[in-house]
């Protein structure tokens, strides 16, 4: 599915982040950045060591925020490492916001014209997807209708019952 927003077309995919071919591919990062499971893991072990020697340069960094490294062996140029929230820490939709925020700013700030998301802190973070679909499209939908030079952000969703949470609340937007 996807629609036009201002000048962008925002997109959602079904499958593993990995093997697109964006500007960025974003990573659902820990503060440390140190490259663990999940979409961390997925990305360590297609990227090559590259990634983690740039990423313990970069980190730590804070909840919220985010950090662009090389992105090695993977179709993307570029991977952002975006620290959400880990469920009952507090303030986590603003948190949440704020790493998306915060990696859609990097992207521009880098001359990106295309962009990956994840489902950021909905695995062993327990953020919940409903949530997480509601405020990374919001927020994305809100920048995306300010300046900017991106023409492409995608959320590509690991499985059919978040692509199906995503693909809900983007129909209501669009």
């Amino acid at each position: 599915m996807q629609c036009k927003i201002n000048k962008s077309i925002l997109e959602l995919v079904q499958g593993d982040i990995t093997e697109l071919d964006t500007d960025a591919i974003v990573n659902a990062a820990n503060a440390q950045l140190v490259l663990g499971g999940g979409v961390a893991g997925a990305i360590r072990r297609k990227g090559g060591p590259e990634i983690q020697a740039e990423c313990n340069k970069a980190g730590p960094i804070s909840v919220g925020q985010a950090a662009i490294t090389a992105a090695g062996n993977l179709k993307a140029k570029y991977v952002i490492h975006a620290v959400g929230p880990m469920m009952g820490e507090g303030d986590e939709d603003e948190k949440l916001k704020n790493a998306t925020l915060g990696s859609l700013c990097l992207a521009d700030e880098n001359n990106l014209e295309s962009i990956a998301f994840c489902a950021i802190s909905t695995g062993i973070f327990g953020y919940p997807i409903k949530r997480c679909a509601k405020i990374m499209l919001k927020t994305t939908i809100d920048y995306l209708n300010g300046e900017t030079n991106l023409e492409k952000v995608v959320f590509c969703l690991y499985d059919k019952a978040a692509y199906d949470v995503f693909e809900n609340h983007l129909e209501a937007e669009c």
